[in-house]
């Protein structure tokens, strides 16, 4: 059995069929028409349905009023996806590499279920790989594939995360959900890259973070190298200076990050990589319904 086979089974049975049914609703189309959701009131106007009158309201107003509904209508579902070398941080067998292929094998099979189309967009240093939006198991598995197939991480360069979120900015013709999945380690103004994106498109940042992402273990002299560009350098981890300065850098990138999602109405939930991926999900979902109510 092929490995994208093999893990899309594990994921069905020990995480699917957990959140089955428990994650619809977290998300609501953003058309308007003849659906069962009441979504509000307009004047009638020369053409419409009559059908949609809302005839309490014309009696009580003296002038005609249609009632409006959210559409049922199939969604297309972007996942902007980080395989950057910075992805590879993390213990064997669980670094965030590995919870970004779960993630994203487990939101592209709910919501194939639910009967929308996923596409994927998978993005390291100078390499793009696009699985063009499907509906069914099957479809899923290809994005798994792709996954299977990162290529080998560039040295010399960082993420570029405006280029990424531009990428899926061109692609994503139709007004979408876009999910971008990513530990949003990298370089250049992605701030306005994100507002251009958020304008047109619904957007939810999963940030997947490894401990070694925010700590630095008290261990003397140690090798420490950017998994972006492969520099290393020697440090005293126990220099309370340095750890001062380590954790100001960790801080400042996190602030950085907070104030760009947060400018750009964009929510980012973050995804440790020793959680439970069923209840990492559930929590974004009821934060994504709180933060509606």
């Amino acid at each position: 059995m092929r490995a994208p086979e093999k893990l899309l089974l594990r994921l069905e049975w020990r995480v699917v069929r957990r959140l089955d049914g428990r994650l619809q609703g977290g998300h609501r189309t953003v058309h308007r028409g003849a659906g069962i959701d009441f979504a509000g009131l307009r004047a009638y106007v020369e053409g419409d349905d009559a059908r949609h009158i809302d005839w309490n309201v014309t009696a009580r107003l003296n002038e005609p009023h249609l009632r409006l509904f959210n559409e049922d209508r199939e969604m297309t579902v972007w996942l902007v996806l980080d395989r950057s070398a910075s992805m590879a941080a993390g213990r064997p067998g669980r670094g965030k590499h590995e919870v970004l292929a779960e993630l994203a094998l487990v939101l592209a099979r709910l919501f194939c279920r639910s009967g929308n189309r996923v596409g994927a967009l998978l993005f390291d240093t100078g390499v793009l790989r696009v699985v063009p939006p499907g509906t069914d198991r099957r479809h899923v598995l290809r994005i798994g594939a792709e996954l299977d197939r990162t290529a080998a991480a560039s040295s010399g360069q960082t993420t570029d995360l405006a280029a990424m979120l531009d990428a899926v900015a061109r692609l994503a013709r139709r007004r979408s959900l876009v999910v971008v999945v990513s530990d949003f380690i990298g370089d250049g103004d992605w701030e306005r890259s994100l507002l251009r994106l958020a304008r047109r498109h619904e957007v939810v940042a999963l940030r997947i973070v490894d401990t070694a992402d925010d700590e630095l273990p008290e261990a003397g002299l140690i090798v420490v190298e950017d998994a972006e560009t492969g520099e290393q350098l020697i440090v005293d981890s126990g220099d309370p200076l340095f750890r001062v300065r380590f954790r100001e850098a960790v801080d400042a990138r996190d602030a950085r990050l907070a104030d760009g999602m947060r400018e750009a109405g964009v929510p980012v939930h973050r995804v440790d990589t020793d959680r439970d991926l069923a209840e990492a999900l559930v929590e974004v979902v009821a934060r994504t319904r709180d933060r509606r109510t």
